[in-house]
């Protein structure tokens, strides 16, 4: 099957893995994938799959959303025109251009596929007001014209359903690990940071992420002084935060790690990973960290919740972050046992349910099965 996939190779965020992962996993079973992209610098060549790649000229890009430039709509119809592919799967960028592929790809008589990734609050429609609201309100009249919609939970589907896109053509299929890649295994991280008991936190350091909460729950801890929290990862707080939660409260500031094999060993040598989000989708961050056996708490927002429940993390409210990671922290480390169990269970809630091979599979019907009917006119999809 020939492949057109449309997303983001910089810079690093969970839009950024997943189109690596999943073109990555797509050529291994043999399909032609294309990428289209806003980027062909800063990402990580050794990890990105070789491809034949076409660059969409931008005015500028974040971790969050991208504005490409006017030619852009061109370049990307002509590369389409050009390719031939027999379906287009777009990992929604946040950028005008998701708005107008679905008439691009009608001229062209195109299947369309997106991944819609922006994250919510938690259950029903229990958005926080700003951008999570908006991009839903923005997104939902849109979406209606896409072939297939592909989301993380039943959760995120209902939500999309009561905001006007057909049920029936929304797919839900969750994030997916390579477990083999993300196991349990030998690291060196523990020593080299002079850690008995190693609590990790990965991710932007945004308003969101809630990493403040996480912060002031450490050091209001009685946390012991080989009791370590890394902090991975980049972001606009970063700068604000970090001079008040240094290294005299066991706090260690790693900045955004490029290379795979180095968060690898990072996860493998944690004992407790931990996701204080106010918003989320499905995290690859969680997903990874529970796949290398790691204890995981994460709050109940996007399809997280879901993730950890009936005991394979622990989950913890929203409104209440910071009493309840007081009362955890020192419990997680001052029992072994514990995390040891949290992170088995973990792994096989991965191995159960959230494996990319599984992920693919899925894909892969999906895309077959928009092959193989006659897609409704834009017209008639309301």
């Amino acid at each position: 099957m020939r492949i057109a996939w449309i997303g983001k190779k910089s810079p690093f965020c969970g839009n950024v893995t997943y189109s690596r992962e999943i073109t990555n996993a797509l050529l291994d079973k043999g399909h032609q994938v294309s990428f289209l992209h806003f980027a062909q610098e800063e990402s990580e060549p050794e990890n990105w799959p070789n491809l034949q790649e076409v660059p969409l000229p931008f005015i500028y890009k974040s971790q969050v959303y991208t504005i490409p430039t006017l030619k852009a709509t061109k370049v990307l119809t002509e590369s389409l025109r050009k390719i031939k592919p027999d379906i287009v799967h777009a990992s929604l960028t946040l950028s005008p251009l998701d708005f107008v592929l679905p008439e691009i790809c009608e001229e062209l008589r195109l299947p369309l596929i997106a991944t819609f990734h922006t994250p919510f609050a938690g259950k029903g429609a229990k958005l926080i007001s700003g951008t999570q609201l908006l991009a839903y309100q923005l997104y939902a009249p849109f979406l209606v014209n896409y072939d297939r919609v592909i989301v993380f939970s039943q959760i995120q589907r209902e939500l999309l359903a009561r905001m006007g896109v057909r049920e029936e053509n929304i797919a839900v299929i969750p994030n997916g690990v390579d477990t083999i890649k993300y196991s349990p295994g030998a690291s060196q991280v523990k020593a080299e940071f002079q850690a008995q008991r190693l609590f990790v936190y990965q991710g932007r350091i945004a308003p969101e992420k809630n990493v403040e909460a996480l912060l002031r729950a450490w050091k209001q801890s009685p946390m012991e002084a080989n009791s370590k929290l890394l902090i991975v990862g980049d972001g606009p707080l970063k700068s604000s935060l970090e001079p008040f939660y240094g290294w005299e409260y066991g706090i260690i500031w790693l900045g955004f790690v490029a290379g795979e094999a180095r968060r690898i060993e990072i996860l493998r040598g944690a004992d407790v990973f931990i996701l204080p989000s106010m918003v989320e989708g499905l995290s690859l961050s969680l997903l990874e960290a529970m796949s290398s056996g790691v204890a995981c708490l994460g709050t109940d927002v996007g399809a997280d919740g879901e993730v950890l429940e009936k005991g394979a993390g622990i989950v913890i409210n929203t409104k209440t972050v910071r009493s309840q990671l007081r009362t955890l922290l020192p419990v997680l480390q001052d029992h072994p046992e514990l995390t040891t169990l949290l992170g088995q269970k973990a792994r096989q809630r991965v191995l159960d349910r959230y494996t990319l091979s599984k992920n693919i599979t899925l894909l892969e019907e999906l895309y077959k099965q928009v092959l193989t009917h006659q897609p409704l006119p834009l017209s008639r999809r309301a």
